[in-house]
């Protein structure tokens, strides 16, 4: 039997609606492929325009190294003859603060070019650390008489250099210190530094006051490394997301910005209060916040990298993501929309051509380009209605024109006002998407089955009545 001709049977009917809905898949792939590469540009063009400023930002210190000697023991073969030789060579000391407090105060603001837009951010950092000589020094093998106290470093960690302020301080006993750009005299790290004569530590702690301005993008985090860190964290921005190896024991969220309070404890993190070990002074992100803009990491997992306390400064509705979700959901549009012509046409005796469906298939399939292009401009609450109106009304007039009657054409626009509302909600109630999403295949399958009850799908208007038993 011939697909076109007009007595086709019901079971062809529905093969030809799920063909031109297979079809359908390779724009919606298409549409998917669109929303990839815009979010790429998207990224390419922030990062133009905070180039110069200043990217995700990761703070770090103050550490205190100090230089030791240490003898060193080498054998060697000369003239078959094993000699050996002593010298000595300078090695480092790190250590951490006892404790360590600061505050951050975030200013933050979004720049826009053209249609693209990224939130940059202004931090004022100021704080306080207490240094002291550890009792158990000798279980690392070095003596107080090898320590040079004379050349010790204050070291201070910046992931993003160029973000640093103008006028960083660092002060000792209330005596301010020269800095020096980098991370240290050894040139590890990034950052900057200061020259410190602590001969002082031997008999008494050293309290370090400091404060520096930087500037970054999308996300701000610590590196914490002391006996006990409290880091308190203000801004006036409303919008935060916390992650990182800590969360934040204390916060407070609302219009007006938010507030938070991290206290983590060197047990937490693992570490001694002193090392010997080479230890870069300005750790770098485990992971670009560019790529992961907000902190979308596997449960659970151990990160690499150093241990960070993180906060993004996020936008409330990023519009990629969303458009990339709903694309997803191309495949329950287009099916619900066929399946209701399905049932016109093998119940209500109207007509559908593959064209028809393919036609009807394209407007639904438009609803996605429609719905990116208006949302990289107006936003996409506003872009979301207006092309989900644009399309209802387009596929609802030529409904009329298809299954020749305003009156199913009006239930063929319901249902895609429907589909819109339902979709709008699954995009808000991320949680309950896949339970939304099974109940109406449910009821969809259920209304289908009873419509159908009867229906001969090999052809014919109806099922036999099956012949009573003989008397």
């Amino acid at each position: 039997m011939s697909v076109l001709s007009a007595d086709r049977s019901p079971g062809v009917k529905l093969g030809l609606a799920i063909l031109v809905g297979f079809l359908l898949t390779f724009p919606l792939m298409l549409v998917w492929l669109l929303v990839v590469d815009r979010q790429s540009q998207s990224e390419f063009a922030q990062a133009g325009i905070v180039e110069g400023w200043g990217g995700p930002q990761t703070i770090s210190g103050p550490l205190l190294v100090i230089p030791y000697r240490e003898n060193v023991v080498e054998t060697a073969v000369e003239n078959g003859a094993q000699v050996t030789r002593s010298r000595q060579v300078w090695k480092e000391l790190v250590l951490a603060p006892e404790a360590s407090e600061i505050d951050t105060n975030v200013s933050a603001e979004p720049r826009t070019r053209s249609i693209y837009e990224v939130v940059v951010y202004e931090a004022a950092v100021s704080g306080r650390a207490r240094f002291a000589m550890p009792a158990d020094l000798t279980r690392l093998g070095v003596t107080a008489e090898q320590l040079d106290l004379t050349r010790a470093e204050l070291r201070f960690g910046l992931s993003d250099p160029r973000g640093l302020g103008a006028n960083p301080q660092v002060s000792v006993g209330g005596r301010r210190l020269r800095l020096q750009p980098g991370g240290g005299s050894t040139g590890n790290g990034s950052g900057f530094y200061a020259w410190l004569d602590a001969a002082s530590l031997a008999t008494a702690p050293i309290r370090v006051d400091y404060n520096y301005g930087i500037r970054g993008n999308r996300s701000l985090a610590l590196s914490p490394r002391a006996g006990e860190t409290l880091w308190r964290l203000r801004s006036p921005w409303p919008h935060p997301s916390f992650h990182g190896s800590f969360l934040p024991h204390q916060r407070r969220l609302s219009e007006s910005g938010f507030e938070a309070v991290y206290r983590v404890g060197n047990l937490a993190l693992g570490q001694s209060l002193v090392s010997n070990e080479e230890v870069a002074a300005a750790p770098q992100l485990a992971v670009d916040p560019a790529v992961d803009p907000y902190g979308a990491r596997h449960a659970g997992a151990p990160r690499p990298g150093p241990q960070t306390a993180e906060v993004s400064l996020i936008q409330p509705v990023d519009l990629y993501s969303q458009v990339n979700r709903a694309t997803k959901y191309g495949f329950l549009f287009i099916g619900f929309t066929f399946l209701a012509f399905l049932m016109f046409d093998v119940v209500g005796g109207v007509r559908v051509s593959g064209v028809e469906y393919l036609l009807v298939g394209a407007g639904l399939v438009l609803f996605f380009v429609l719905l990116l292009a208006l949302a990289e401009v107006v936003g996409f609450m506003p872009a979301y209605l207006a092309a989900a109106g644009a399309i209802t009304l387009l596929n609802t007039a030529y409904s009329a024109a298809v299954l020749r009657s305003w009156r199913r054409a009006g239930f063929i626009g319901a249902l895609l006002a429907g589909l819109y509302a339902v979709l709008y909600i699954l995009l808000s109630l991320e949680a309950y998407s896949l339970l939304i999403g099974a109940v109406m295949l449910f009821v969809a399958l259920a209304v289908v089955m009873y419509a159908t009850r009867n229906l001969n799908w090999g052809g014919g208007e109806g099922r036999e009545e099956p012949e009573e038993a003989a008397a």
